[in-house]
C-alpha cells in the first residue's frame, strides 16, 4: 500500500487489474494516477494505491471464492475505512479493478466522488468464454508451471492503442496462480440493472481490438450510466491522454464536492439562523 499526496489535497484510489500490482501497472503504463499533482493546471491529489488480495505483496488463501470481485470491493471499503474514514474519493482501475470498483460503488453510493474505469472487462453474455479460458490458463499453469503461462500471453497479439512497455511476469506466485484464475472466472460485474443506479460521474476509458477488454463492455456501460463519459483509444497516443483526462475528472470532483459542502453549509447557517429568529420572537 503506498498513500501519497498533500493532506488537504483529495483522495483517489487507484487499482490495478488480474495478475497484476502496483508494481507491474507501472511498467505497463497503466499507472494513470502518476501524473496528479504534476499535471499542469490541475490541484494535487493524495494517490493510495495497493495491491490486491493475492497479487503483489498482499496474501491471499486457496480458495476461488476469494477472488471474486465483490469480495475484492470488500477489501477495498475495508481499506478506505482505515486510511480515509469518512471521506469521499476518487477510484480508478483497470480490468478486474474497475470490477472492483463497481461492486463498491453499489455497496456503498456515498464513498465515491467519481469513478474512472479503465478497459472494462468481459462480463455479462461474454463473460463465459472469459471463465473457460481462465479455467484453461488454470490447468495450464497447474501442469506446466507459470513459465507456460507466461509465453502463452507474450505470444498474444497486443491491442493497437497499448503503449510500448516491457516484457512482465504476473505478480501472483506460482501456487496460488491456478486459485486467483478460477476466482476469476467466477467473478462478474454487477447486473445491469444494479449498474444503472450508480449515479457517481464516471469516466470509461476503453481501446479497440482486445477481446479480454471488449469494447462492447465499455459502450454497454456508457448507455446504462446517466452522465457517464467514453474515451476510446485507437492508437498509443490516445491512451497518453488518459493521465489529463483523469487528473480533469478528479478537479471536476473536487469542484462539485465543494459545491456541495458550501451548500450544506448554507443551508446549516439558515436554520441556525431560524433558530435564532424564533428564539427572539418568543
Amino acid at each position: 500500500m503506498r498513500d501519497a499526496g498533500d493532506r488537504d489535497a483529495p483522495p483517489v484510489v487507484q487499482l490495478h487489474g488480474l495478475t497484476s500490482s502496483r508494481e507491474r501497472d507501472a511498467l505497463l503504463g497503466l499507472d494513470i494516477g502518476r501524473h496528479l499533482g504534476r499535471t499542469r493546471g490541475y490541484e494535487p491529489a493524495r494517490l493510495l494505491r495497493y495491491d490486491a488480495r493475492g497479487h503483489g505483496e498482499s496474501t491471499g488463501r486457496h480458495v476461488p471464492e476469494d477472488y471474486r470481485w465483490h469480495h475484492l470491493a470488500d477489501d477495498l471499503l475495508r481499506l478506505l475505512d482505515h486510511v480515509w474514514p469518512g471521506e469521499r474519493v476518487h477510484a480508478v482501475g483497470p480490468s478486474m479493478g474497475s470490477g472492483t470498483i463497481l461492486h463498491a460503488a453499489l455497496k456503498e453510493p456515498d464513498r465515491f466522488a467519481g469513478l474512472t474505469l479503465l478497459l472494462p472487462p468481459t462480463a455479462w453474455e461474454t463473460r463465459a468464454a472469459q471463465a473457460h479460458v481462465y479455467e484453461d490458463q488454470a490447468v495450464l499453469v497447474e501442469r506446466d508451471g507459470l513459465e507456460a503461462f507466461v509465453s502463452m500471453a507474450d505470444a498474444k497479439p497486443r491491442p493497437p492503442a497499448s503503449p510500448p512497455a516491457p516484457l512482465t511476469r504476473p505478480a501472483i506466485t506460482e501456487a496460488l496462480m491456478p486459485t486467483v484464475l478460477r476466482g476469476a472466472a467466477l467473478a462478474d460485474l454487477p447486473p445491469r440493472e444494479q449498474v444503472a443506479r450508480v449515479q457517481a460521474p464516471t469516466l470509461l476509458l476503453a481501446w479497440v481490438e482486445d477481446a479480454t477488454h471488449p469494447l462492447s463492455t465499455a459502450v454497454a456501460l456508457h448507455e446504462l450510466m446517466p452522465g457517464s463519459r467514453l474515451e476510446v483509444a485507437t492508437r498509443p497516443e490516445h491512451v497518453a491522454r488518459w493521465p489529463d483526462l483523469l487528473a480533469a475528472q478528479v478537479a471536476g470532483g473536487l469542484e462539485r464536492v465543494r459545491r456541495e459542502t458550501d451548500r450544506q453549509s448554507d443551508r446549516q447557517s439558515d436554520r441556525q439562523s431560524d433558530r435564532q429568529s424564533d428564539r427572539q420572537a418568543g
